[in-house]
């Protein structure tokens, strides 16, 4: 017998069964005493007129006393358990906010200016931002000359952990980067699958970009009412990019046609524009969690609205009726 489903009742809190080992140590300790009355009871009877002390007492009020006890803690413990039965429909309301994440995989995203890569960094950055907005709807963009969607909106954080967690060295595009196509493709994604009034874009990128059509992208994000948060990624000294072999090895770092290392920077004069020029902020990036603080800030303090609305039956806790039960058993037991 299932103990979440016993007798046509639904138990809605079986893990609390493990106070049935308190049940039964009560239980104990009620016979234990009351073979200690048995026995008191017997030795007053062997003793001449020891039925005056026995004038309130007896075998049987022991065992009714003893029994009526039992049950009403009985009946206490099944309360612990939430008994459930019958259903009623409920609707919920779910509301929160849209954001989808853009996050750069282009070749500059395997430097290791900030460890252990700016390309896990970010990651982890991101899966920290998720973590502190439990109320939204997440989405999530891959780009570097190109974009797509990686995870559309979404509330179920292990799925869109899912998919952060696919994107690796083997992920990483090569070519340059157009941030451009990242928020092209978020207003496109936010036109199909989204009708709220706050759309959020954060961008986690090392802004090296080779856009061709971003300021175009800019004026049709404002008219959309689409603020985009930057966070840069990576450091003003830069670094090589490492380059890896089809094991996923590195093999060397990439050149220019002249031989030469490329060195890759962080370019925060250009993110910091622009953030600035469609209503969000500039995010300076740390090892620690204050640089994300002030962003989710801001992204709280939006309105939420209603992300979906759905009917749901609900079982109906039953449990006042065994405490009702388990009073009047109680009450019984100390009137006798």
């Amino acid at each position: 017998m299932n103990i979440t489903h016993s007798l046509g009742i639904f138990w809605c809190q079986p893990e609390n069964s493990i106070y049935f080992l308190v049940l039964l140590a009560a239980m104990a300790l009620l016979f234990y005493r009351g073979m200690r009355s048995f026995k008191l009871i017997a030795l007053l009877g062997k003793i001449i007129n020891g039925h005056i002390f026995l004038h309130h007492t007896s075998r049987m009020r022991v065992i009714i006393k003893s029994s009526v006890w039992a049950l009403g803690m009985f009946f206490l413990f099944l309360v612990l358990l939430h008994p459930c039965w019958n259903t009623k429909d409920e609707t919920v309301v779910q509301e929160g906010r849209d954001l989808f994440i853009a996050l750069d995989i282009s070749a500059s995203m395997l430097a290791q200016d900030i460890p252990p890569s700016r390309l896990e960094f970010a990651k982890q950055k991101i899966r920290a931002l998720v973590n502190a907005l439990p109320s939204e709807r997440i989405g999530l963009i891959l780009f570097s000359g190109s974009s797509f969607v990686q995870c559309p909106l979404t509330r179920d954080r292990s799925a869109f952990f899912m998919y952060l967690d696919q994107i690796d060295v083997d992920t990483i595009a090569s070519g340059t980067t157009a941030i451009d196509q990242a928020i092209s493709h978020a207003l496109i994604a936010f036109k199909e699958g989204s009708n709220q009034k706050n759309k959020l874009l954060v961008l986690f990128t090392d802004g090296e970009d080779f856009s061709n059509n971003l300021a175009t992208v800019k004026q049709e994000a404002q008219a959309q009412r689409l603020s985009i948060f930057t966070v840069g990624i990576g450091t003003a000294q830069g670094a090589p990019i490492p380059t890896y072999d089809t094991h996923a090895k590195q093999s060397g770092h990439l050149k220019d046609h002249t031989g030469t290392v490329v060195i890759s920077a962080l370019n925060e004069e250009m993110l910091q524009s622009l953030a600035a020029d469609v209503g969000g902020i500039y995010i300076h990036p740390t090892q620690d969690a204050h640089d994300l603080s002030k962003l989710i800030n801001i992204v709280q303090q939006k309105e939420k609205e209603m992300i979906e609305e759905r009917t749901m039956a609900q079982r109906e806790e039953q449990y006042p009726w065994f405490l009702m039960i388990s009073f009047i058993f109680l009450a019984i037991e100390w009137l006798l």
